[in-house]
């Protein structure tokens, strides 16, 4: 199933760059970085829905000036509309869609991230670095990275994506997840679940505890690499600062994978910071989403491919990468290419792509 385009239209091409950025950061960790795009929607049956997100979460929609992408994923977002649109009635998206209408693209994401919800204007992150660097100390260049320890406390798919590409590596990758609140990617396909963390080993640690958030620090002392995925905020809450573990423990890079970056404090998903990158096809009748929350895999890969290329360099270092500064580097460039998503997970048979 071709993942970008209407239901009931043609196939739409996705940006060349894209295409060949990915292959060429694929080639590093010996995967077909352009297939990492399907697996998902492989793995789920997932297919193309125009202006309607594959997995049917987020929208494209119409403002007085311009598009926005909103995303209402978890059930509290529903419960936030009232507060954002003064919407009350039984059908939300058709609401929405109305209320939006009748506002500037602007208002309508600012007033969203104010409440915490993934709204975003189309190209808004135009420019955004995909990753700000920051030299927190001096280490020796690692020169074999299987001894190399990572602790993965992301969750759902970009985040979980760099771990696992980096198992694959060789480096051993120890998954951290709260009992309170699992990974979001549980709720989706076992298979697609198993994928993005079958090389690694699962912790599970309550962190509403002492107990557990001591644990959680042991952990994180013991790390070469972190991966992290939350707001910056939500770390400290439980006492534990990036910059004291860095000082104090083996951490040479730590990777903090946000929506908008660390300065920002936006929630974003994959299908709405491609949009606030300005990844997205069109036609005649506007923008249209680009294959499968294209932002959360290019991240994955490109944080990947940024860790070994830092534990290389040396140094200590934070990796600020953000989803929709990712999906802004590979918006560009338009000689169109058609991706065709088989219905096998694409690292085990690789999906052909077809030049359009």
């Amino acid at each position: 199933m071709w993942l970008t385009g209407r239901p009931d239209g043609p196939t739409l091409g996705v940006p060349a760059r894209l295409v060949r950025e990915l292959d060429g950061l694929g080639r590093r960790f010996d995967v077909d970085g352009v297939a990492l795009l399907g697996e998902r929607a492989a793995l789920a049956r997932l297919e193309r829905h125009g202006d309607v997100s594959c997995g049917g979460a987020t929208r494209l929609l119409p403002a007085t000036d311009g598009w926005v992408a909103v995303s209402l994923t978890r059930e509290d977002d529903f419960a936030l509309l009232e507060a954002w649109l003064d919407i009350t009635g039984d059908d939300p998206w058709v609401e929405v869609a109305q209320a939006v209408g009748t506002r500037r693209a602007d208002d309508v994401t600012e007033t969203a991230a104010e409440l915490g919800l993934a709204v975003s204007r189309l190209g808004e992150a135009t420019g955004l670095p995909a990753i700000i660097p920051t030299r927190l100390g001096d280490a020796p260049p690692t020169r074999d990275v299987r001894a190399l320890r990572v602790v993965d406390l992301s969750s759902l798919w970009a985040g979980p994506l760099c771990g696992q590409l980096l198992a694959d590596a060789g480096m051993e990758v120890v998954k951290v997840e709260s009992t309170r609140r699992p990974d979001g990617a549980r709720r989706g396909p076992k298979a697609f679940f198993d994928l993005m963390n079958v090389a690694k080993r699962l912790v599970s640690l309550d962190l509403t505890t002492r107990d557990g958030t001591s644990a959680l620090r042991e952990l994180l002392l013991s790390a070469d690499v972190v991966i992290e995925a939350s707001r910056p905020r939500a770390l400290r809450q439980m006492g534990i600062d990036l910059h004291e573990i860095a000082a104090t423990g083996d951490t040479k890079v730590w990777v903090s994978i946000t929506g908008f970056g660390r300065a920002h404090n936006r929630v974003a998903f994959g299908d709405d910071a491609a949009v606030a990158g300005g990844l997205v096809a069109s036609d005649a009748r506007g923008p249209v989403f680009c294959a499968d929350a294209v932002a959360d895999p290019a991240t994955g890969l490109t944080a990947a491919a940024a860790v070994t290329d830092h534990l290389a360099s040396g140094g200590r270092w934070l990796l600020d990468v953000s989803l929709a500064g990712v999906a802004a580097g590979l918006a560009g460039d338009w000689d169109p290419v058609t991706v065709e998503v088989t219905a096998a997970p694409p690292r085990a048979r690789a999906p052909r792509r077809l030049l359009s």
